[in-house]
């Protein structure tokens, strides 16, 4: 420490490297789902469906028979459970908590240019910075799988997340506060990683493009209809369709809306007080967030002038049980201030409030030009170049939210971390792969239920 008494970077990096003693690093390869008591999935998913909307639990089961992959996106909640008692080094961040490789994307910053960053933080709380890490790696190992990849190419890729983040932390140990706070992943930076990959590039490209077009004048095209000289969403049953209007009164609502408001800062207030709500509907979105309560709402300042809120639950962080309690006792306000921590630019109507028999509730601009890439279409190039995009990203989440002088020194100059995370995402994607068929035989025998026809069902368990 300094004379002045400010705790250096140097001393920092040492404190974190003493961290190896009683954590090595190569024992990140070694627990895979640990070994607490009878390890049940269908519980946790039993569990993790309470209190969601029950007619539509079967379209999350549905969703998630799609694929091992598509199970592990859902499947939050027993990573979580298996993470708990993997080794961690004690150096906390303001996690996502649900950190695959399908949450990061691009999206519009308040000053309209387009960020590459993480995009989900339902999850987010304080924990170990290696739990983000390790659901990344093994979220690359399952997706490389379902496209086909050799094994040796699905390691290699999860490896590249590790070491890019690794390698980027170590950078970033040297940035000033500042410096750490303000910095940013644009577009030309993204398509700079994939100058060697024709195809990558040019699909980036065609992305962004059409990313750009994704705003609340598209929406309005899309979901909506008028007639009598009103304005409504469409039901689209089952994926969107309107309340109940004896439970979603107009009073609740602008009770809802003026409790949403006062979390905004008074000169975005002012710009929400140009508008006038006009219709809110229920929307089915996601994997894991299906059956829980997704409301777009559409306000208007004039006839061709929309603005598409989307109104989303905030329930308990999955992490919770395993990490410590949030901070903060309302979940809305713990994703938004976990975005706000985590992100280089968060959305300008980013909020929270309480609902209807006390949930809560978060707010933000609904597909504010937000851009996501193929994961389907990659082949193992261009996912080992998607997947040091999203280690980049993510050290630039944890710098700002953690202390990136801390992890670099923990995490050193060699492999010998990355190469231990790459073995657990390989034995994680293999208990993914068993669980899935688990689960499959539990949706089969009736203990979950699914929308799928038995024929769909056949053909999802082949």
């Amino acid at each position: 420490m300094s004379k002045s008494g400010i705790r250096t970077k140097e001393d920092r990096l040492a404190a974190g490297k003493a961290l190896r003693e009683r954590c090595p690093r190569n024992s990140h390869g070694e627990v895979v789902v640990g070994t607490r008591g009878k390890r049940d999935i269908v519980a946790l998913i039993s569990d993790s469906n309470v209190d969601r909307l029950q007619n539509l639990v079967p379209v999350r089961h549905s969703r998630m028979l799609e694929s091992p992959f598509a199970f592990f996106r859902g499947g939050a909640a027993i990573q979580a459970y298996d993470l708990a008692d993997t080794p961690t080094s004690g150096i906390e961040v303001v996690a996502c908590g649900d950190c695959h490789l399908v949450n990061f994307g691009g999206f519009a910053t308040p000053e309209r240019n387009i960020a590459f960053d993480i995009n989900d933080f339902d999850e987010t709380l304080p924990a170990p910075f290696e739990w983000d890490l390790k659901r990344l790696a093994a979220s690359f190992v399952v997706a490389a799988r379902s496209n086909a990849f050799r094994p040796d190419q699905a390691r290699e890729i999860a490896v590249e997340s590790v070491a890019a983040y690794r390698e980027a932390m170590r950078e970033r140990a040297r940035f000033g506060v500042l410096e750490s706070w303000y910095s940013k992943i644009d577009m030309d930076q993204v398509l700079g990683l994939f100058e060697d990959d024709a195809e990558a590039l040019a699909r980036g490209k065609k992305i962004i493009a059409k990313g750009r077009t994704q705003t609340s004048d598209r929406v309005f095209e899309k979901l909506t209809t008028a007639a009598d000289g009103t304005v409504r969403i469409v039901d689209q049953p089952p994926l969107i369709f309107h309340p109940d209007a004896a439970e979603i009164t107009a009073e609740r609502l602008d009770e809802f809306f003026a409790a949403y408001r006062k979390t905004l800062p008074e000169e975005r207030r002012a710009l929400l007080d140009r508008f006038t709500r006009v219709d809110v509907a229920l929307k089915v979105v996601g994997v894991g967030s299906v059956g829980t309560r997704c409301y777009i709402a559409l306000f208007m300042a004039d006839s061709d002038d929309p603005l598409f809120l989307q109104v989303k639950e905030a329930r308990r962080s999955v992490l919770e049980p395993y990490a410590r309690k949030s901070p903060v006792d309302h979940n809305g306000r713990r994703v938004v201030i976990g975005q706000r921590m985590m992100q280089a630019a968060s959305d300008i109507f980013l909020g929270w409030a309480k609902g209807p028999e006390g949930r809560d509730f978060y707010v933000r601009q609904l597909r504010d030009m937000k851009m996501a890439a193929v994961v389907e279409n990659q082949n193992a190039q261009t996912m080992r170049g998607y997947a040091r995009l999203c280690g980049l990203a993510l050290a630039r989440a944890h710098d700002k939210a953690g202390d990136a002088a801390a992890i670099a020194g923990y995490l050193g100059k060699n492999d010998d971390f990355d190469e231990a995370v790459g073995d657990y995402a390989v034995a994680y994607a293999d208990q993914v792969e068993r669980d899935y068929a688990t689960f499959a035989k539990a949706v089969r025998s009736g203990r979950l239920k699914s929308e799928l026809s038995e024929n769909a069902l056949a053909t999802a368990l082949r």
